[in-house]
């Protein structure tokens, strides 16, 4: 990993380094989101993912070193190649073995800014799966942010409400600004979730803001508050950073001060209790992305304000929100719906359910279904594959690997393999010999035998791979070297093989 230098005195009190959490599982977006494959990382409104259009967006905000995120340590190489996509290279990843919510994530990562750049270097933390739609003005919102978290304040941003929102938390501020602290307002107090009727009124009072979980502050001055109020926190995260395994690009934390710090949210842990805390409007297009009600707020794409994606034919349907992630999707005579379609999954909701879609989610892995898990289409750190067909003692899978990348050396105790490669050259090893194998070629990978895929070309390698066997799970791996270091210590073939 790089090894930031501290901050100079003339550019210690100007200089951002921006926090991303992208710990969030987005089950309220499912069928598209998944837990190992999480709303952040889908492009639902537009070329990115909502993740690195979050990314992108903080390097328009000042004088910005590079970012810090915080996520699971089992995608880390989502985030990674994420990252390379949008050419960031100065990230760093700050890796948790476990979930936690906020309040740990943000304080591993103030640990670790404290560290790199010194106690008066200003954090900017934000969620990786917000949109933003008015860029310009969530820079100028910083600005204002950046003046007053200089005075000392932490500063949250308040989103100006739009319609009465019964899914959000509010801020309640006071009248007149705060001193000295560029525009902000004092907080009041913050309110849960309202009933409607309330959220009607706390838009009509103009005093509240919805609490859009975005922080401005000195890395000094949050954990000055944390040790205040969260001290075992404050202790167990520090621990879990310095007895972190690290290498370049990556910070794993360590598991077992990690499993001590208490799951909490950074509202309830500091947000909600300091004295310190001060408001900045931001009125830039804000959207938390958090169920399929968001394209309600797209632009309609016929005359019966329907919001269509994708390959959706309409007949007689009005107020549908409709999202084909492939396949035609058509409605007739439907109003009023939500209809989502996946390769493996299809989802139809009236449209005022579209919070519970997490107890379709809760009862999936009540069943121990992959839905809720996984697509058909995995990501690796070499690619990904893609199930296309299954059955009794075989299952057929479309394998993509980028140039230059390579599966672990593996063996399985249970299946035999068939790749036929339809574009690109792959390297074989099998047992104690290598070879290549060229497009319309395949080869056979006998039951037991060690082997490895590697791409040596410059374009994609795409192979189809037959598995049969008697047991085909994703388990039935054991890697002996891996570029990537996921070699773990061998453990007992599954079924107990």
């Amino acid at each position: 990993m790089k090894n930031p230098p501290r901050l100079s005195r003339s550019t210690r009190t100007k200089a951002i380094v921006p926090v991303v959490l992208c710990g969030g599982s987005g089950t309220r977006l499912w069928p598209l989101s998944r837990e190992q494959h999480p709303k952040q990382f889908l492009s639902l409104l537009g070329e990115h993912s909502l993740f690195q259009d979050t990314v992108r967006r903080t390097t328009q905000v000042g004088h910005v070193l590079g970012p810090v995120v915080v996520g699971a340590a089992a995608q880390r190489f989502m985030l990674a190649e994420q990252l390379r996509e949008i050419q960031i290279d100065d990230a760093v990843l700050l890796l948790e073995p476990e979930a936690r919510n906020t309040a740990p994530a943000v304080a591993a990562a103030v640990h670790f800014v404290a560290e790199a750049f010194g106690p008066e270097a200003l954090v900017f933390v934000m969620a990786a799966d917000h949109a933003i739609a008015d860029t310009p003005a969530f820079v100028a919102a910083a600005a204002a942010a950046a003046e007053a978290a200089e005075q000392g304040h932490i500063v949250t941003f308040g989103i100006k409400p739009t319609r009465p929102e019964t899914g959000y938390g509010y801020v309640r501020v006071r009248d007149g600004a705060v001193p000295g602290a560029g525009g902000a307002y004092a907080v009041d107090g913050f309110v849960e979730k309202p009933s409607l009727e309330r959220a009607r009124q706390f838009v009509e009072q103009g005093d509240h803001y919805w609490n859009g979980g975005l922080f401005l502050f000195r890395a000094g001055r949050f954990l000055s508050e944390l040790r205040r109020f969260e001290p075992e926190t404050h202790l167990r995260a520090r621990e879990a950073l310095e007895r972190a395994h690290r290498e370049a690009g990556a910070i794993s934390l360590d598991p077992e001060p990690w499993r001590a710090c208490r799951n909490e949210s950074i509202d309830y842990a500091v947000m909600e209790k300091t004295d310190r805390l001060a408001l900045v409007p931001l009125d830039a297009g804000w959207d938390d992305v958090g169920s399929w009600s968001f394209l309600e707020r797209l632009p309609a794409s016929d005359e019966s304000d329907n919001h269509a994606q994708g390959d959706v034919l309409l007949e007689d349907a009005h107020r549908n929100l409709v999202h084909s992630s492939g396949r035609l999707v058509a409605l007739v005579g439907v109003d009023d719906h939500v209809v989502v379609e996946t390769g493996d999954a299809v989802l139809v909701m009236a449209k005022n359910r579209s919070q519970d879609v997490k107890k379709i989610v809760q009862s999936l892995k009540q069943r121990r279904r992959v839905e809720a898990e996984q697509h058909r289409r995995v990501y690796r750190p070499w690619g990904h594959y893609e199930t296309i067909a299954g059955g009794e003692r075989f299952q057929v899978k479309r394998i993509v690997v980028k140039p230059g990348a390579q599966l672990s050396l593996q063996m399985h105790f249970h299946r035999a393999e068939h790749w036929v490669v339809v574009k690109g050259t792959a390297r074989v090893s099998c047992g104690d010999k290598s070879f290549i194998v060229s497009e319309d070629q395949s080869t056979y990978i006998p039951l037991g035998n060690t082997h490895r895929l590697e791409n040596p070309g410059k374009v994609p390698l795409e192979l189809i791979e037959v598995q049969t066997g008697c047991y085909l799970g994703e388990d039935d791996i054991v890697r002996l070297s891996d570029s990537y270091g996921r070699v773990e210590p061998a453990a007992a073939p599954p079924h107990g093989a």
